[in-house]
């Protein structure tokens, strides 16, 4: 379900004829370039989809007589049709008008082309129905990865995430973190809207990112890329100190590489963090420091395997 004024808001739309509940029966990123339906074929018709009216549509329509286009139109919007959106600022005939208001369909217009309205509408419809799940983080973007930060209450997020802002890098979510699936392979996270740019520092309060560090600070949303847990350091605890190996953890069914992080008194956490991330753009690149390190160690071993040949 989308609500009107957020697909309205988010294409620049103008309401001709708006929705009588403020909400459209919208569940696919899918649309419909209905001409061939307007000639009276209505087999295999996708009316459960956003009906987009470019050019050729609205050209079409003007070739008809007034009969043949009432005739077209009533049936058209018998359809249980989500909306209308009619593209290049283009005349919308009365009956059109007529029938979306007797129907309770609405209509919008927008001056882009219809080609781009599709690309748009399918982008802000994969993002707006995409999968969602809350998460208790911070999320910060380091040289372009995203840092998902959990952790305990209390183990250092947003203090951790507040010296990155400082050392240049971006905060998106403290505190909750909306994170959505676009696709069987990327995650992106978003604050809530009421708490967008606040982060919270235990002994001062909330305090406001935007207004304090600036306009590039702060960034809207991100693809999450990397997770890291951050826990209190535990005596006799194993952690990992070469990097041979790689984790990972799975959220809403995408699979997201993952590293714990333990904390203790007296470590930068924000170097650290850095750290992680230019490391991360390194392995995706093809080039692991810890296979290097193994690599050499092999070649030194067969060295002295030679030597004493």
């Amino acid at each position: 379900m989308i609500y009107e004024k957020d697909l309205v808001e988010a294409l620049h739309l103008i309401t001709v004829v708006p929705s009588p509940t403020g909400k459209l029966p919208i569940e696919g990123s899918d649309t419909c370039r209905p001409g061939l339906q307007l000639t009276g074929y209505w087999d295999y018709f996708a009316y459960e989809r956003p009906q987009l009216f470019g050019k050729v549509e609205m050209a079409y329509l003007n070739t008809l007589d007034e009969e043949t286009l009432n005739a077209r139109l009533n049936t058209f919007f018998n359809f249980k049709l989500p909306c209308v959106i009619v593209c290049r600022d283009l005349p919308i005939p009365l009956p059109m008008l007529e029938c979306a208001r007797k129907r309770g369909i609405p209509i919008y217009r927008t001056a882009v082309n219809t080609v781009q309205l599709e690309m748009d509408i399918i982008n802000y419809l994969n993002s707006a129905l995409a999968p969602m799940r809350t998460i208790h983080g911070v999320l910060v973007d380091v040289y372009g990865v995203g840092l998902l930060i959990t952790g305990n209450s209390g183990v250092g997020k947003s203090e951790s995430a507040l010296e990155l802002v400082k050392r240049g890098h971006r905060l998106v979510a403290d505190d909750v973190v909306e994170v959505r699936r676009l696709s069987e392979t990327r995650l992106t996270g978003t604050a809530p809207e009421n708490i967008r740019h606040l982060m919270e520092i235990r002994g001062i309060g909330i305090i406001d990112v935007y207004t304090m560090y600036g306009v590039a600070s702060v960034i809207k949303s991100k693809s999450i890329d990397l997770v890291v847990h951050m826990e209190l350091w535990q005596e006799g605890h194993s952690y990992d100190r070469l990097g041979l190996g790689s984790q990972s953890t799975t959220i809403l069914g995408v699979q997201v590489p993952y590293l714990l992080l333990p904390i203790h008194p007296g470590r930068n956490i924000a170097i650290v963090l850095e750290v992680a991330a230019r490391n991360l753009r390194l392995k995706q690149m093809g080039y692991s420091a810890a296979e290097e390190l193994f690599k050499r160690q092999q070649a030194m071993q067969s060295s002295h395997e030679e030597e004493n040949l």
